[in-house]
């Protein structure tokens, strides 16, 4: 292994750096250095000698070259097992670098603050710091490199053991910085289609930009895929703090597979609705039961009443932590995942009996801004449907208007049905989902569905559909089994036919103006 003689430290994140230095220092090993970082380490009473001793030439253009030389690039990327290299190296007296220590200008802080200055944008493009990572992350054979701050602890251990760095240390080092340096292109790329030419200002970020670079790493290795013979993993954004369901505390349970973070997201999604308390049961993405109440183990109960049969094996969503009393309710079923914002230490100490129950913790709740989903040689990507339900433009349409108890009923209904895969119908009470069609061809197939699954009484319910009726049938189908009012998008060009049914059959019908499809 090649020993480690020389670093150049060059860093605009000086977190950790002075101890590093430190330990480097330690066993001998010279310090080469730059502006700022140079001053830091002097100050901190080390011995360094600038890169304009290497170069001959000072810093210059503002601090805007400094490394980008012959001199420090030459002894970066000398190959020391290559004949010509060496001698190319004796011929212009280079001093080889062992250990190139960098991290880049914050141009991706810069880049979100609110009102961010052009000017100051453009300053923030490091240019010499992507250079050296990337020289020497390619002289990996030869040359370690260190972009994280979080790596110095290893890499001053691993020197202080041996004085070297292993050939598997330096490649992964080297995989890091160029993963590193190819998610600040790709930031940079992106943030300079809000630059307008003209005005030289910066504007908002657009939802859907031009380009869409995505730096993602392995977070966890899960159990398969949607089936056992497809193989899965979790991914989340490099360099980011991990937030919402990805970044959930799992107490118990087995490992996660691919569709129970599908489900735990669809659950955890649709009880956000809710201020009060809620639980969602989810089985294959969609509620099987859903419920608000005034407690938690309430609002479980009277979810589960729904469909008790599909609960079976079901993944369970909370809005609040959960207790004792809800805790011991769940137990009484068999259930794959459970997830909520906290969870007591009573409660945890009950679910702990059921050894394979997952159980995960979302502290840290975040949306999506926006949806990717794969085809054949490209990418759908869309604004999540994630918006707060307003009841800004919804309108009755039908000679009847719907009582207080109907109104409640609805608002909950609608709430739920955008949860729901199209076509949806979901038949409910105040607070209460009654019955559930999903993902059904036709939209009278997915109301006879929601009818006939139901386990309570349907007479006196609301429907919520989340399209538009496109003929009576449905409406039809509704009023038969006992449902009193709907709620729907309206949009159809069968909408007068459709309100006179309502009306034949002293049906309360309301027009949201606002189509929820979820394939």
């Amino acid at each position: 292994m090649e020993r480690v003689e020389r670093a150049l430290l060059s860093v605009a994140d000086k977190t950790g750096l002075v101890d590093f230095a430190r330990r480097l220092a330690a066993l001998g090993i010279e310090l080469v250095s730059t502006g700022g970082t140079a001053s830091l380490l002097r100050q901190s009473g080390l011995a360094v000698r600038d890169v304009a001793e290497l170069t001959g030439w000072p810093e210059m253009l503002g601090g805007r070259v400094k490394t980008l030389h012959p001199a420090i690039h030459g002894g970066i990327l000398f190959r020391r097992d290559h004949p010509d290299d060496r001698q190319q190296v004796i011929q212009h007296k280079l001093l080889p670098i062992d250990l190139v220590v960098v991290n880049l200008y914050p141009f991706e802080q810069a880049a979100s603050r609110p009102e961010v200055d052009a000017a100051a944008l453009v300053e923030n493009i490091d240019i010499g710091g992507p250079a050296l990572l990337r020289a020497a992350a390619k002289n990996f054979r030869f040359v370690g490199v260190v972009c994280d701050p979080a790596d110095y602890d290893a890499v001053a251990g691993e020197l202080e053991r041996q004085r070297a760095l292993s050939p598997e240390t330096r490649l992964r080092l080297a995989r890091r910085a160029f993963a590193h340096t190819a998610r600040y292109d790709g930031l940079i790329a992106t943030t300079l289609e809000r630059l307008d030419a003209v005005s030289n200002t910066v504007q908002p970020a657009p939802l859907l930009p031009e380009r869409l670079f995505l730096s993602l790493e392995r977070r966890q290795a899960l159990r398969y895929g949607e089936n056992p013979h497809q193989a899965a993993a979790l991914y989340t954004e490099a360099e980011q703090p991990v937030e919402g369901l990805a970044g959930a505390e799992q107490l118990q349970g087995k490992e996660l597979s691919f569709n129970n973070l599908v489900d735990l997201q669809a659950g955890w999604e649709l009880v956000q609705e809710f201020a009060v308390p809620a639980v969602a049961i989810i089985k294959h993405t969609n509620p099987c039961g859903a419920a608000e109440a005034e407690t938690l183990e309430q609002a479980y109960r009277r979810a589960l009443e729904c469909d008790p049969v599909s609960a079976f094996g079901g993944v369970v969503a909370c809005n609040r932590p959960v207790d004792e009393a809800t805790a011991a309710a769940m137990a009484e079923l068999f259930l794959e995942c459970i997830v909520a914002p906290g969870c007591t230490e009573a409660a945890r100490q009950l679910l702990a009996r059921k050894k394979n129950l997952r159980v995960l913790l979302v502290t840290r709740p975040v949306w999506p801004l926006r949806e990717f989903r794969a085809i054949a040689g490209g990418w759908l990507v869309q604004q999540p449907d994630t918006e707060p339900v307003t009841e800004q433009g919804w309108q009755v349409v039908t000679r009847r208007a719907p009582d207080p108890e109907q109104w409640q009923a609805l608002r909950f209904a609608w709430r739920v049905v955008r949860h729901v895969k199209s076509n949806a119908i979901v038949f409910a009470r105040a607070g209460q989902t009654v019955g559930v069609g999903a993902g059904q061809m036709s939209r009278v197939d997915a109301v006879r569905l929601a009818a006939w699954k139901a386990r309570l009484p349907l007479e006196g319910t609301v429907v919520a559909s989340d399209a538009f009726f496109p003929f009576p049938d449905g409406v039809e189908e509704a009023a038969r089994v006992g449902a009193k009012a709907i709620i729907q998008p309206g949009g159809s060009v069968r909408d007068a036919e459709v309100i006179a049914a309502a009306d034949r059959l002293d049906l309360a019908m309301v027009f949201t103006g606002r189509r929820h499809f979820r394939h």
